[in-house]
């Protein structure tokens, strides 16, 4: 199942390319949009994400089920940001191409590692 998500907590399961393009239309500076696939088949975190930087860039992130799978991307077209959303939700092979992508996998892996370390009583 499919649900998108906006920074004021409002989700929408199984939304249109029309729903999706309109929640990323009304982004505010500082806002976010999580697209996330949920699929009890499926391990992991599977998701797209899109926030609104204040300098007016979108920073895309995706998240290939572990968190060292975790990639982002800059683009200051709106558009493309719309496309990666869209082609990501139906999932369009080789909806990546169109950006360089930048793994930040290890901002994560680091993370888990050490809640392992280190659980919380």
């Amino acid at each position: 199942m499919l649900i998108a998500t906006n920074a004021r907590g409002h989700a929408v399961k199984h939304p249109s390319k029309p729903t999706i393009a309109t929640m990323l239309a009304n982004l505010r500076q500082g806002d976010h949009l999580i697209l996330e696939r949920r699929d009890e088949d499926r391990e992991g975190d599977w998701y797209i994400q899109v926030l609104f930087r204040d300098n007016n860039t979108y920073q895309v992130e995706y998240r290939d089920g572990v968190p060292a799978e975790h990639y982002q991307t800059l683009t200051a077209s709106q558009d493309k940001a719309r496309q990666a959303l869209l082609d990501w939700s139906t999932a369009k092979p080789d909806w990546q191409a169109d950006f360089m992508w930048n793994n930040i996998g290890a901002m994560f892996t680091g993370l888990a590692d050490e809640a392992t370390e280190h659980p919380t009583p």
